[in-house]
């Protein structure tokens, strides 16, 4: 079976031209597939909006345990963000190459209004994810240099210090008795 599919032509009309069901059920697929990854790229950000926010909290309140547990799930979250990133691209290749040959008519098979919206959504979680995780880093550098000055204050310490118990008193000792 054939499907007809509208192409625009450089006069400015619409040429119809017709390609496969198998091709026009791979480029939907394509762009089905492209949609889920954008929603889990998504939900990976807020995600690590979310961690971000709690690793405030525990850098103003919390131990260095607590600290190293948010450190390492954030290392995760990043990379699982990472490993999607690298799907995502080769088939944000595919959904432009597939959205340049074909223009699909509106609400049929082609789902360019909400992928768009969906990019244009991990772009602002992208950039607050950078705002937020900066300013985690002013505070963490902020807390280290109070940590640090606290330790300086205790050494110099005149009460703290313990007395040197290594001297040694040399004196005669009578043992003939």
């Amino acid at each position: 079976m054939v499907a007809l599919v509208n192409m625009p032509v450089l006069s400015g009309g619409i040429s119809k031209i017709s390609i496969s069901q198998k091709e026009l059920a791979q480029r939907v697929a394509v762009i089905k597939r492209f949609k889920e990854l954008l929603k889990a790229q998504r939900d990976r950000f807020q995600a690590y909006l979310d961690t971000l926010d709690r690793q405030k909290d525990v850098i103003e309140k919390g131990t260095a345990d607590d600290l190293m547990q948010h450190v390492e799930l954030e290392e995760k979250i990043v990379a699982d963000i990472f490993s999607i990133q690298k799907v995502i691209d080769p088939l944000e290749e595919m959904y432009q190459a597939a959205k340049q040959n074909t223009s699909w008519e509106s609400g049929k098979n082609y789902d360019g209004d909400e992928v768009i919206g969906l990019k244009e959504a991990l772009e602002g979680l992208k950039a607050e994810a950078a705002v937020r995780s900066e300013q985690n880093r002013e505070l963490l550098a902020a807390r280290m240099a109070e940590l640090r000055s606290e330790i300086k204050s205790m050494r110099s310490n005149a009460y703290g210090r313990r007395p040197n118990v290594n001297t040694v008193v040399s004196g005669r000792i009578d043992i003939r008795g």
